[in-house]
Formats: C-alpha cells, structure tokens, sequence
C-alpha cells in the first residue's frame, strides 16, 4: 500500500463528501429539490468511498501501530469525520428546507 497515495485518495474524497454536502444545502436554499438530492447521493457515494479507504487502513494495521500515525493521517481523518457530519447535518437542513419552503409534510424517518 502507497502510504501517501492512500492519503491522498482519503483527502480528495473526504473534500468531495464535504462538497457535494454543501452544494446540497444550497440547492434546497434556492427550492432545486432534485438538484440537492442528487447532490446528498454524491455526498453519500463520495462518503463510502473514503470510508472504503479507512477500512483499508485499519486492516493494513491490524490493530498493532503497522501504520504510522502521522500528521497527514490524523488530517485526513479529521477531513472524513467532518465530511460525514456534514452530510448528515445537510440531509436535515435539505429535508428541513423541503418542510418550510416546499410546502411538503415529510413523514418521520
């Protein structure tokens, strides 16, 4: 495994969760229903792909310190864990939005 490679996949894709999360938020602001959720699917699929990547890394290490903790790695981490957070935080406001502005009655999840 290419330690810095794998980071770096880990990063963009952590970065492009983020991304789509948030152009969610602002396609529901302007009523682009479909725009926003097509934008949490990406989020979602951009989400596992990262989360595939963190699964990679901790069967590599076997849970005995076979991958060094550097700073890059806690980095991306921190990416990941806010990428997800802010998915789940953008599928709220999104279904939020949909309530007040859509005049739609969501139905509890």
């Amino acid at each position: 495994m290419d330690f810095e490679q794998t980071m770096m996949e880990l990063l963009i894709s952590a970065g492009e969760a983020r991304s789509h999360a948030m152009s969610a938020i602002q396609f529901a602001r302007k009523k682009q229903w479909q725009q926003a959720d097509e934008a949490l699917a990406a989020s979602l699929e951009a989400s596992k792909g990262a989360h595939h990547i963190q699964t990679q890394l901790i069967g590599a290490d076997e849970g005995c310190g076979k991958v060094p903790v550097t700073l890059i790695l806690v980095h991306a981490q921190d990416h990941l864990m806010n990428a997800m957070l802010c998915r789940d935080l953008a599928e709220e406001i999104v279904l939020l939005r949909k309530e007040l502005l859509g005049g739609e009655r969501l139905t509890e999840a």
